[in-house]
Parts: structure tokens; C-alpha cells; sequence
């Protein structure tokens, strides 16, 4: 196992896994400029998957390219977050479950963004403007929602409760976090979560949104465990791929 090719491959997965998700949204939007909003969003993070996986391809030295590591692997071979392949829900399980992701990855990006491996700070450099972005859509809709109509706010905080198990996975150290950090090339996976923790606090009180009382969390998506979630989006999102083997256009 190489350190920082599966750190790489994360990196990649998170963001591939969590595009797909939102282009299912791709004209199902509840009104237009959210259809639009929400479908550029899926680009940008599409946009970033192909940075991170082509880089993890070079790092290999497999000769595998971002096609092969995003259409030609099964799904114990992802290393994508638990929550990023959690379903849409309804609107506002969709938007939940962005924020969560976004307060982390904006707080995460920065701390890339002075890697050691110009590679990795270049792209984190770029990402880190389109996730401002995202965090601050997302972050609206979570107080528009919650502090809105009496079924905007229950529904909110249902979807805030079954998301938050999936949100300490990514600040649990193991070897290949432990090995990039040492090496300078990302930072330490707990010191990103006092500084997630404030962002999700600030906006969840303007959203009149309760902090979950659940301590313990779901883990096992970065070392290739996931649900049964995962499976169903890769036989659509592998599907040509898989039908149609080296296909050219």
C-alpha cells in the first residue's frame, strides 16, 4: 500500500461518489435556479475527481488513468466517505448531507492547499474557490429550511440526525492519514474537527437546528467497507463502461 495514492484515491472517490449523487437531482430540482445551483455543483465536484484521480493514476504507475480508477474498479475498492454515498432522500436530505460534506471539505481543502506536494496544494488551491461556493449555498438552504415552516424544520433535523453518524468517520486517524500527515503532503485528520465543529454549530443555531446527541459513528468507507448504497450508484455510474468495454467515441 502506498500512503498517498490511497490518500489520492479518497481524495477522488469523495468527490466522484458525491457528483453522482447530485446529477441524479439533474432535472428533478424543486424549482429551477436550485436545478441548475445544485447541477453545477455535481460539475464542479466531477471537475475535482478527474484532478485527484488522474494524479492517483500517475502515482500508481499502473497506467491506469481517471477512467480506469473511476469506471473499472468493484466497490471494495473505493475509499470514498460513508456519507457521501448515503441516498438523496428528499430535498432536504440532499442538502444536509452537502453541508456536513462541505464544512469539512472547505476546512480540509485549505489545509491542502500548503502541502508539501505542489501536485496536491495546486489542486486544493483550485477546489478551495468552488467549495467556498458550495458551503456557502449550502449552508443558506440548511437555516432557510430549518428556520422556515414547521414541516421545513422537522424535516431538517430528521435528516440532521440520520446523517450524523456518518460525519466523525473522517477525522479517525489510521496508517495512510498517519503516513501523509508525517510526510507534510495533508494534514492531520483530527485537527480538522474543532474547526468543522464551529462552522456546523454557527449555522445549525441560525437554522434553530439541535445538535444530534449521538456519540458514537459509522466507519469502514476509507478501507473499502461500505453499504449496500454504494452498489447500486456504481452499477449506474459504470454502466457504459461495463456494457461496452474500452469503448472510444
Amino acid at each position: 500500500m502506498v500512503p498517498k495514492f490511497e490518500y489520492l484515491l479518497r481524495l477522488g472517490d469523495n468527490t466522484l461518489v458525491l457528483a453522482q449523487q447530485i446529477g441524479a437531482w439533474c432535472g428533478h430540482g424543486p424549482a429551477l435556479e436550485e436545478d441548475l445551483a445544485l447541477t453545477n455543483v455535481g460539475l464542479d465536484l466531477l471537475g475535482q475527481a478527474r484532478l485527484w484521480l488522474s494524479y492517483a493514476g500517475e502515482v500508481e504507475g499502473k497506467g491506469r488513468d481517471e477512467d480506469a480508477l473511476a469506471y473499472l474498479r468493484d466497490g471494495g475498492a473505493f475509499r470514498n466517505l460513508l456519507l457521501v454515498e448515503q441516498p438523496n432522500g428528499h430535498y432536504g436530505d440532499t442538502i444536509m448531507r452537502q453541508f456536513l460534506f462541505d464544512a469539512w471539505h472547505q476546512h480540509l481543502l485549505a489545509a491542502l492547499a500548503t502541502s508539501d506536494d505542489p501536485r496536491i496544494a495546486e489542486i486544493a488551491q483550485k477546489a478551495s474557490k468552488e467549495v467556498r461556493y458550495h458551503l456557502q449555498r449550502s449552508a443558506y438552504l440548511v437555516v432557510a429550511l430549518g428556520d422556515g415552516t414547521t414541516e421545513s424544520h422537522d424535516r431538517m433535523q430528521l435528516s440532521l440526525e440520520r446523517l450524523w453518524p456518518f460525519t466523525q468517520e473522517w477525522f479517525e486517524s489510521d496508517p495512510v492519514d498517519a503516513a501523509c500527515a508525517q510526510q507534510g503532503l495533508a494534514p492531520a485528520a483530527h485537527s480538522l474537527a474543532e474547526p468543522w465543529r464551529a462552522t456546523v454549530e454557527a449555522v445549525l443555531a441560525r437554522a434553530t437546528l439541535e445538535l444530534p446527541n449521538y456519540t458514537g459513528h459509522q466507519r469502514g468507507g476509507r478501507q473499502g467497507v461500505h453499504s449496500e448504497h454504494l452498489g447500486h450508484l456504481l452499477a449506474e455510474l459504470q454502466s457504459v463502461q461495463r456494457a461496452y468495454p474500452g469503448a472510444r467515441w
